[in-house]
């Protein structure tokens, strides 16, 4: 069963975060005991919940954007196109899971952001650079003239925002292209690309994803050009702590995560029905395997942030904590550089990107070359974040030149890598950098001594930013070594298309 086959695979993945993390609780961090307990059972929650997620995302999101995406340009109305690229932007970011955990984080550590507006901002910026990514395909912009105009445009900007926004923002960047997000954004902009002349679609497969991550990032620095109106003054990080039994620590979270990814699935399953009844027309036995997995979808995440919010979020404080007060912090570096070296198998959308990257380019870019560069990218990023908390170094000193080479490296890397590397960028940074891994940085810039509202913040955005440098260097040996050009398979993707409508 496909399932029992999914629950293995992340199973493989899962287990070694959860060894490293019972090894520093048993030696250099050690934990209470419900916290430990807490921890395994959130273990078991997220491999069968990230099992579910991929079976659902597979059956349901994924084809209905790939259709949705088809359609769209079917009917040759850009503004159309534009139109419901925003509509479809702002509703799946307003209720995604990693941006509402992000929210409630900041709202600990500086009230002065109030968490509504940052939604309501985060998912505007999605929605309106959805459109534009989708406007670019169309007018066949060439991705790299269209990244460096706005990332230039953005640190324009960012010259004048205060540390704490600056990193904030850059985390939204990365947190918004989460679980939900994801695979529904790269099959729209794919479902666009089949529709295209095939000559000219191959490279823009991918590059969505990226588009949309710069949006929330202009979004919330635009925040930071007024008066804050939430709160003034900057409070130190609350610890999450549960009380009450091991069973009541986890019921408890029921009823809000229940409602939270209804939230985010919801306002999706809706759209799919107008999109049925408009321009979709899909046969009954087609629409309902959609809902099948879009049910698989749901169950998915409701285990998969169970057990990260249950477990992954006090187990990432707490030994963040203790390693932070330690007098010799500095071990955090290397323990960061680890950490992120595994906690990059256990994001759910890694696994949907390296599915489509696979697939679109024939098989010629394998699954593990692409965890392996990733995870390289990860790595470096939580390592810098851990230098940051034990040095309380400017985040301006990561994103200048990060960013700089970023965009310097694709005047030299083929064009589907910029794309993949720049999706990749924001696909890395999903709900487990939004609880684990910002726990535990929070955790730890507080034990240190360190302000969290300006050393801890700024860990997504690492996240997301190394991977983009990875990949495209990937891509160029990769390139280098290959005697035929690295062509995405979209004939086959829009042929499987057509013969899945037809049927």
């Amino acid at each position: 069963m496909n399932l029992i086959k999914k629950i293995r695979e992340t199973g493989v993945s899962v287990i070694p975060i959860l060894a490293m993390v019972l090894i520093l609780a048993f030696t250099l961090a050690p934990m209470e005991k419900q916290t430990t307990l807490a921890f395994l059972i959130s273990g078991a929650l997220v491999i069968v919940g990230l099992g579910l997620f991929l079976l659902g995302t597979e059956i349901g999101p994924v084809p209905l954007g790939e259709r949705v995406g088809s359609a769209l340009v079917r009917r040759k109305n850009l503004k159309l196109i534009l139109t419901a690229g925003f509509i479809i932007g702002f509703i799946i970011t307003i209720a995604e899971p990693a941006v509402r955990v992000l929210a409630d984080q900041v709202g600990i550590v500086d009230p002065s952001i109030p968490k509504q507006l940052l939604l309501v901002m985060i998912a505007l910026g999605v929605g309106l650079f959805v459109s534009i990514g989708l406007a670019r395909i169309i007018l066949r912009v060439p991705l790299r003239w269209a990244l460096i105009g706005f990332y230039g445009f953005l640190f324009a900007i960012a010259a004048f925002a205060d540390s704490t926004i600056l990193s904030v923002a850059f985390d939204a960047g990365g947190a918004t292209t989460g679980p939900m997000t994801v695979p529904f954004i790269m099959a729209l902009g794919a479902g666009v690309a089949t529709v295209r002349k095939r000559s000219a679609s191959n490279d823009d497969s991918f590059g969505l994803v990226g588009m949309a991550s710069i949006g929330p990032i202009l979004a919330v620095l635009a925040i930071g050009l007024f008066p804050r109106v939430g709160g003034s003054a900057i409070t130190e990080y609350a610890m999450p702590i549960f009380s009450g039994s091991l069973s009541r620590q986890f019921f408890s979270l029921v009823p809000g995560i229940l409602l939270e990814v209804l939230y985010a699935l919801g306002p999706l399953a809706l759209l799919s029905l107008i999109f049925q009844f408009t321009i979709l027309h899909l046969p009954i036995h087609q629409l309902a395997k959609i809902y099948k997995g879009f049910i698989y979808t749901y169950l998915g995440l409701v285990l998969f942030l169970l057990g990260a919010n249950g477990g992954f979020l006090p187990a990432g404080a707490a030994i963040g904590a203790s390693l932070g007060a330690l007098p010799y912090n500095w071990i955090l570096i290397p323990i960061g550089l680890v950490l992120g070296a595994l906690v990059v198998f256990a994001e759910p959308t890694i696994w949907v990107l390296t599915d489509q990257v696979e697939a679109l380019s024939g098989g010629a870019i394998r699954r593990n070359l692409m965890i392996i560069s990733l995870s390289i990218g990860v790595a470096l990023a939580i390592g810098i974040a851990m230098l940051r908390v034990v040095t309380g170094a400017s985040i301006w000193w990561f994103l200048l030149p990060g960013y700089g080479l970023s965009l310097g490296l694709t005047f030299f890397c083929p064009k589907l890598f910029t794309a993949i590397a720049f999706d990749s960028g924001g696909v890395v940074s999903g709900p487990l950098a939004s609880t684990f891994i910002l726990a535990f940085t929070l955790g730890a810039s507080q034990a240190a001594g360190g302000n969290p509202a300006s050393d801890a913040f700024g860990v997504i955005a690492m996240i997301a930013m190394t991977p983009i440098i990875t990949i495209q260097i990937l891509g160029i040996f990769y390139a280098k070594s290959q005697r035929k050009p690295i062509v995405p398979h979209i004939d086959e993707l829009k042929d499987s298309v057509e013969k899945e409508e037809a049927r």
